[in-house]
């Protein structure tokens, strides 16, 4: 594999995991695991500098934005922390400080890192107005009404010492009682568990019912005080202030006068971490004086004053039983270790991912061997390694299938890729229900109401095959539709079915979906290669279905960070008269096939107000579409080409140069990314 292949792969496969963890809120990998893949990627581009992506995930925060809810820009950036996995990164990275403060004193502040979403909240004048989710670090989904459904949150404080207008942010998340108890909800009535209690609260925050918000309880624990004006000359002071002033502050937090009291602290909580209300990943550290911090400064992703330390996943020893395989919506074969239950970070694990045939071959797995298992993560089981002097004499080797186990189809691997693949798209019924499934999502059509089970109980009376066919129920064929499912594990068996209320909920979601944003039925489509930040690009530039249905792989790929798996995929997919018939009877039921109005952006000032901007190059501090966010949040205008009426041209690294060269035949005048920034300061 060439430098320039691996590039490629690395950013896809980080994007890919990010959007996962930031907007699906699952981590799929652990957090060492990423970091891995992140530094490998940085290295190379730094050996290769010509093959970097624009908008590569070593210089983004993670997260992207929601279309349901309006957006709002930060008025302070919320910047991801690096992480470290042992003592020795720790003191690395106190040795970096020295360097740039070595005759100071330093005294640092631990606070535990809780597995929740990160909350930003304004104040004015002593009142609640705003709560914002990190987003991707630059703006985040204006959340207000839900955050203010948490209990220990004030919504008013009277304080002589309270600043006009200021910031507080923390995390927010479910606690283990609320997530324990709305799981035995869940299951009650039918519906799947909630795989963990981030997932959780992040699928929580971002409901429209505030009202079901504030009875599934979620709570928030505050760490940072932001204002225009310092009043705080430690963080120290403003956690105590935080505290004083009604704020739910986690006492767990500890100032520290040297770092070796901080592996102190760490160690401490390796054990205790378990007795908390809520699950907790790491431990955060941070310079306490905020003149220093100021002085060791930031990154283009993070502090250089902040750190965090990951705890080690925990690590059981268990018995693999047998292997099952599991197709997906794109064919693919991935098989699922089947262990003795084992308890691991408080749950009873019973499976592991092993992801493909390649990792099977690289564990050197056989049926009946002992195995390490841990949670990557601590949310997603996995086979870490094999006891090999456990291991019988007489054992079992696994081969992996070579036809479909749910169809019989052979199966297939394409040309660079380590998944094994069944070609029956058509009539392979786990594919067609993980299709209808990927279609429902709430980051799709947003119809998830209808569950997996009620979806393989309309797959089976032959009331859905393809996704169009949601709207065409009636009433009439749902009401009293009923099948009872059997927990292959517990012997439990539970009723799903369509009830009255339920029919109309259903039928209501399915109505609502109409008027789901372009991007999002894009995105619900299915399209290999095409996640959901993709098909926000792809709706961003060709506007229609009818366009980027008529578009070739060379129009494809002049879309910025489109490359050209995906624009052959595309193509592919479009070629198929099934599929084309597939759009054009969601066009015909009346789903969203072109760009509508732009998601509400808070104006955050008139300061660039009358002026017109382009951009060109890549930036160090923002995504192309968060500049453009950025423009239009402070009232100025974006124009799609240089001419006589552009008043400036933002020149990033490697500019166009045709931009360039005409902006100076115009006299146009071009700034600097960090001359921007002065514009809206």
């Amino acid at each position: 594999m060439t430098p320039q292949q691996r590039i490629d792969e690395l950013t896809e496969r980080l994007q890919y995991l990010n959007n996962r963890y930031y907007q699906d809120a699952v981590s799929e990998v652990s957090d060492f695991e990423f970091d891995a893949l992140l530094r490998e990627l940085t290295q190379l581009e730094l050996e290769y500098p010509q093959f970097k992506h624009k908008g590569s995930p070593t210089q983004n925060v993670g997260g992207t934005v929601s279309k349901e809810f309006a957006t709002v820009f930060h008025r302070y950036p919320m910047l991801s922390l690096s992480n470290t996995y042992n003592e020795q990164e720790i003191l690395d990275w106190e040795e970096r400080i020295r360097k740039i403060i070595p005759e100071e004193d330093v005294e640092f502040i631990c606070e535990q890192k809780f597995d929740g979403i990160s909350l930003s909240i304004r104040y004015e004048n002593g009142l609640l107005t705003t709560g914002v989710t990190r987003g991707d670090g630059t703006r985040g989904d204006d959340i207000t009404n839900n955050v203010r459904t948490l209990r220990t949150l004030p919504h008013h404080i009277e304080a002589e010492d309270l600043p006009p207008i200021f910031e507080v942010r923390g995390e927010g998340f479910m606690p283990l009682l609320s997530f324990n108890k709305l799981n035995q909800e869940r299951v009650d009535i039918g519906e799947e568990p909630l795989m963990n209690p981030r997932n959780a609260a992040a699928g929580t925050f971002k409901l429209q019912d505030s009202a079901e918000v504030a009875r599934r309880r979620l709570d928030c624990y505050l760490y940072t005080f932001l204002a225009d004006t310092e009043i705080f000359s430690t963080h120290e002071e403003s956690l105590l202030a935080l505290q004083r002033w009604g704020f739910n502050v986690s006492q767990t937090w500890r100032k520290c006068s040297s770092i070796q009291e901080v592996l102190a602290y760490i160690n401490e909580w390796e054990t205790k971490r378990f007795d908390l209300p809520l699950n907790t990943d790491g431990i955060v550290i941070k310079v306490n004086s905020f003149a220093q911090q100021r002085e060791l400064g930031y990154t283009s992703k993070s502090p250089r004053w902040a750190i965090a330390y990951k705890f080690k996943a925990q690590s059981v020893e268990t018995t693999l039983r047998s292997i099952s395989y599991q197709v997906g919506r794109t064919g693919a074969v991935t098989p699922v270790a089947n262990l003795s239950p084992v308890l691991l970070a408080g749950t009873i694990v019973k499976r592991a991912s092993l992801h493909n045939a390649n990792e099977i071959e690289r564990l050197g797995l056989r049926l009946g061997d002992h195995v390490y298992v841990e949670k990557g993560g601590e949310i997603i089981p996995k086979i870490t390694g094999v006891n090999l002097e456990k291991r019988p004499l007489i054992s079992e080797v696994i081969h992996y299938p070579t036809t479909c186990p749910a169809c019989g189809s052979t199966l297939i691997q394409r040309e660079g890729e380590v998944a094994r693949l069944c070609p029956n798209e058509k009539g392979c019924p786990p594919q067609i229900r993980a299709r209808l499934e990927h279609f429902i999502q709430r980051k799709a059509m947003n119809m998830d109401s209808l569950g997996e089970g009620k979806i393989e109980l309309l797959y089976e009376k032959g009331l859905v095959r393809t996704a169009a066919d949601f709207y065409a129920l009636t009433y009439e064929q749902l009401f009293g539709l009923e099948k009872t499912i059997t927990d292959p594990d517990t012997g439990k068996s539970k009723k799903i079915g369509f009830r009255e209320k339920t029919t109309q909920a259903i039928l209501k979601a399915i109505d609502d979906s109409k008027t789901v944003p372009f991007e999002r039925v894009l995105f619900a489509l299915g399209i290999r290669y095409v996640g959901e930040t993709v098909a926000q690009k792809l709706a961003r530039y060709f506007k229609t279905i009818e366009a980027l249905e008529k578009a070739s792989a060379e129009e494809l790929v002049n879309v910025p960070e489109i490359g050209g798996r995906i624009a052959q995929s595309v193509v592919e997919f479009f070629q198929e008269e099934d599929n084309r018939i597939f759009v054009e009877r969601l066009k015909a039921a009346g789903l969203q096939m072109s760009v509508g109005q732009e998601a509400i952006v808070e104006q955050l000032s008139d300061k660039l107000a009358g002026k017109t901007f382009l951009y060109t190059g890549t930036f160090e501090n923002f995504e192309r579409e968060a500049l453009e966010h950025l423009i239009e949040a402070h009232s100025g205008k974006l124009l799609s080409g240089v001419s006589g009426k552009l008043n400036y041209l933002i020149v990033g690294e490697k500019p166009g140069a045709s931009k360039v060269e005409k902006a100076k035949k115009l006299n146009v005048t071009m700034i600097s990314e960090e001359e921007f920034l002065k514009l809206i300061v």
